[in-house]
């Protein structure tokens, strides 16, 4: 087959990663990118001679998503056959060769992962060096900052030895654990979850905290692998706010947003445990701000399950396309109203759904 001229773009996309092992391209895994570039493949977006590997049409994410987090506003670069990219951009003055490639590339995906358009880029483009920044959004049932009593724990610390399960050891604690399901709840312990409602001083310690995280501050405590004294450490946080709860499904929930320029690997999932933590037990809030000093703090997650990739910002990039070249900026604005009704059918919805199967 003859060799097809290719033009860069940016595919805006989202995703619930339920059942996904996570977005990057991963051989012998299920992933947002393996069944996205198949899609692509399967509707001509890339040519055959490129099907065997995303690298040779330059395939770039805006930012990464782990096992089961989900995605409203993520940005993907890479080349498409230009015949077919025509229609994105009439200054091009190409012959439209296929104008329903959008609905082309959906049809092949299943209905967990949606594409809302492409534009034109600079050959430049970077997907993750030039997002200026990323908002995400942690949705929480109000009832884990319910405080709790005391209780032994089914494990106890010297029992590691003997544990049946695999013990475990923190290469930079040395601390050894051993894995101990969850014990499951009763009806009566759901029920009781279910009829809890946040007062306002609990709202108002919440919103504490996370303003605690606002600024910038070093995050070593708040990831895995990483020195207090890297310079990588460090990273600024513009805003982490908390909504008013909400009702869903006879649960109350609260949306967290946080907005920052760049996170680490864990690090939001561990700034949400940590406010938790804090909240429910009535800890003074200043081990934040103690967690940011160079002693070692060990920190949970809290599940990557309530975890949104809600949008990628690309400011500064699509004020200089506009400016500079005439180009269309990349704008999730146009596709709100779309990408809202999927977030509530195929995100929050499973969001819900785990989070009940999960305390049954």
């Amino acid at each position: 087959e003859p060799r097809l001229p290719k033009r860069k773009v940016v595919l805006m996309m989202g995703f619930c990663g339920t059942g996904y092992q996570g977005m990057q391209v991963n051989p012998g895994a299920k992933t947002i990118e393996g069944d996205l570039f198949a899609a692509l493949v399967a509707a001509g977006a890339v040519s055959k001679d490129n099907a065997d590997d995303p690298k040779k049409v330059g395939l770039m994410r805006a930012a990464r998503t782990d096992k089961g987090v989900h995605a409203a506003g993520q940005v993907i670069s890479l080349k498409i056959i230009a015949l077919l990219a025509a229609y994105l951009a009439v200054a091009w003055h190409m012959i439209v060769e296929d104008p329903n490639i959008l609905d082309k590339i959906n049809s092949h995906l299943p209905d967990q992962i949606r594409v809302w358009g492409f534009v034109r880029s600079m050959n430049s483009f970077h997907a993750k060096n030039m997002c200026d920044s990323r908002i995400y959004e942690y949705l929480l049932p109000t009832y884990v900052l319910q405080s709790q009593d005391v209780f032994k724990a089914p494990a106890m610390q010297t029992d590691v030895s003997a544990a049946e399960g695999k013990v475990y050891t923190d290469v930079e604690t040395g601390a050894q654990f051993v894995w101990v399901p969850p014990v499951p709840s009763t009806p009566e312990e759901m029920a009781e979850r279910r009829a809890y409602r946040i007062d306002e001083a609990t709202l108002a310690r919440v919103r504490e905290a996370l303003g605690m995280y606002e600024g910038t501050h070093n995050f070593h405590n708040y990831t895995c692998g990483k020195r207090a004294t890297e310079e990588s450490a460090k990273r600024f946080i513009i805003s982490f706010k908390c909504s008013d709860p909400f009702m869903h499904q006879g649960t109350e929930w609260l949306s967290l947003k946080v907005h920052g320029q760049s996170f680490m690997l864990h690090q939001i999932r561990k700034m949400v445990s940590m406010m938790v933590l804090l909240v429910r037990t009535g800890t003074p809030l200043s081990v934040i701000g103690r967690s940011f000093a160079h002693n070692k703090i060990n920190i949970p997650k809290a599940p990557g399950l309530g975890l949104l990739l809600e949008q990628t910002v690309f400011q500064s990039y699509s004020r200089k396309c506009q400016e500079q070249h005439g180009r269309e900026p990349i704008d999730f604005g146009k596709y709100q109203d779309a990408i809202d009704e999927f977030k509530r059918t195929q995100i929050y919805q499973r969001i819900v759904a785990e989070e009940l199967q999960f305390n049954k």
